[in-house]
């Protein structure tokens, strides 16, 4: 007899339909084939679906029983088959109306005692299912709520394969699992450290500011212990929340790594990933054989903090290039391509060299002109051109650091970061561009004109530190953030000012 249901597998963040076909032939000892391209974890289903079975009460044929995972040309890997192919096997005994199943997507792994264990990727797998037209999406009770994120979709959550199999054939009908996003963004918020705890660094706390508005890439320059990390770290505080599309795409990058749980099925803050200098490039990228998201799509909407920028493998930092102009990731292997989204703002931070204190007046540096050289040499002219704001973080007075805070709270920093986004969102009305930091050439002549003065100041600039045209076109963008939060319809010199200080590493290092 003939069974059949439906699954899925993954590639990269989306779902793929994967037909599940279980044969019954012929009598004798109960032999098990898995055919379709199964990794290993699959083939050893076998053992896991016959104890599940048994366990759960009910009988397994003793027959030859053939499993086809279709399409046959996609590798299948993982564990989340275990509970179609159980239910597809009851059903060619007729536990399970064959019907029922039809129209069902089936996941999840099985416990040896029937228990349904959960798996990663289900709100990939949701969204295909509901892509695909199918009206039911049978999953463990622990990833019920990530699935029920998808409107529309009816998700039954199931803690042993007993339960799926009691509902399919209508001995005991569950209840469809309910979720409402909105409950998730007033009940998982997470207070994020406050801006007004820094004291001094106005001139860097304006900085922030200008990259949060105009999602732009930014690299701090400093002694230990100015405060880099600490700023760092709070930008979050003033970026606008996420909207509920930024906030499904960054979940499924979160659940395909199994980042996400069951409290919390939703990322409803944008991710802030802040990973050792000692990373490799697929830790950092992606990878492996079987390509997994790298910390630069784990801050997909969000913000990659790396610490101590020179210190990370010249290798490591040159792969970052592709991400920050294109905001994904394609990854290719011999099974394949895929591609993760990376659309995240670059927080670097860096000494001025290697011991930390050159030009400070505090302690003397130590480091020779050409460890210097060596040490800045690892970050590369290109990769310093993708970064729109480099800023000197200085070291603070003894009686600011005595003195009580007094610095602006986070909320009315971001009511003006929200303002100004605002602004750049009817500006590219109708366009793929969501904030300046992402306008291309042709967006940065048309929304990016200049006065006389304006003009002049940035000829000056360009001659006396010799920049390159990304350089120019990255003060542009700039420059039309400070007047997006000054209200200015038009970049006025000041604007270009200001936009021109912050290319500390042009204007002194490099």
């Amino acid at each position: 007899m003939l069974a059949k249901t439906y699954s899925a597998a993954l590639s990269g963040v989306d779902g793929l339909l994967v037909e599940i076909e279980v044969n019954t032939s012929g009598d004798g000892d109960s032999r098990v084939t898995i055919v379709g391209l199964p990794d290993a974890a699959i083939r050893e289903s076998r053992e896991r679906v016959k104890s599940a079975i048994y366990s759960s009460g009910f009988p397994f044929p003793v027959a030859i029983v053939t499993v086809n995972l279709a399409p046959a040309d996609i590798k299948k890997e993982g564990v989340l088959y275990d509970l179609g192919i159980a239910l597809g096997m009851l059903s060619t005994m007729d536990v399970i109306d064959p019907f029922k199943l039809l129209d069902c997507v089936v996941v999840g792994e099985l416990a040896l005692d029937g228990m349904v264990r959960p798996v990663k990727g289900i709100l990939s797998i949701a969204v295909m299912a509901k892509r695909h037209e199918k009206s039911t999406l049978i999953v463990p009770l622990e990833n019920a709520k990530e699935a029920a994120l998808v409107d529309g979709l009816k998700v039954i959550g199931v803690k042993t394969l007993q339960e799926a199999a009691y509902h399919l054939s209508g001995k005991k009908k569950l209840v469809a699992i309910d979720s409402n996003p909105d409950n998730y963004f007033k009940t998982s918020w997470k207070k994020i450290d406050d801006f007004q705890d820094v004291k001094g660094q106005q001139l860097a706390k304006r900085a922030f500011e200008i990259a949060a508005a105009g999602g732009h890439n930014l690299c701090q320059v400093g002694s230990p212990g100015t405060g880099k990390s600490m700023l760092a770290k709070r930008l979050g505080s003033i970026l606008p929340p996420l909207s509920m599309d930024e906030a499904l795409e960054t979940t499924k990058v979160h659940s395909v790594s199994g980042l996400t749980t069951k409290e919390n099925p939703l990322c409803v803050q944008r991710p802030f990933r802040s990973p050792h200098h000692t990373i490799s490039d697929a830790g950092l990228l992606g990878g492996q054989s079987n390509p997994r998201p790298g910390e630069v799509s784990l801050a997909h909407h969000g913000v990659l903090f790396l610490d101590e920028l020179p210190e990370f493998r010249r290798s490591t930092l040159e792969v970052l290039r592709q991400p920050l102009e294109d905001h994904e990731v394609t990854i290719s292997r011999a099974s394949g391509t895929v591609t993760f989204p990376a659309f995240f703002q670059l927080i670097a931070a860096m000494n001025p060299c290697p011991c930390g204190f050159l030009g400070s007046k505090q302690r003397k540096c130590r480091c020779t002109s050409a460890q210097v050289e060596r040490y800045r040499s690892k970050i590369s002219g290109p990769l310093l051109d993708r970064i729109d704001l480099h800023v000197e973080v200085l070291p603070i007075s003894k009686e600011e650091l005595m003195s009580a805070p007094t610095g602006e709270p986070s909320q009315q920093i971001r009511n003006r970061v929200i303002d100004a986004r605002e602004r750049q969102i009817n500006r590219f009305k109708g366009r793929h561009t969501k904030c300046n930091a992402m306008m291309a050439a042709s967006e940065i002549r048309t929304f990016c004109e200049l006065d006389d003065k304006g003009r002049e100041v940035l000829s000056k600039a360009m001659d006396r530190l010799n920049l390159s045209p990304r350089a120019y076109d990255r003060i542009l963008k700039v420059a039309r953030t400070i007047a997006d939060l000054a209200g200015a319809n038009q970049i006025l010199a000041p604007h270009i000012i200001e936009a021109v200080q912050y290319r500390t590493l042009d204007r002194k290092m490099w």
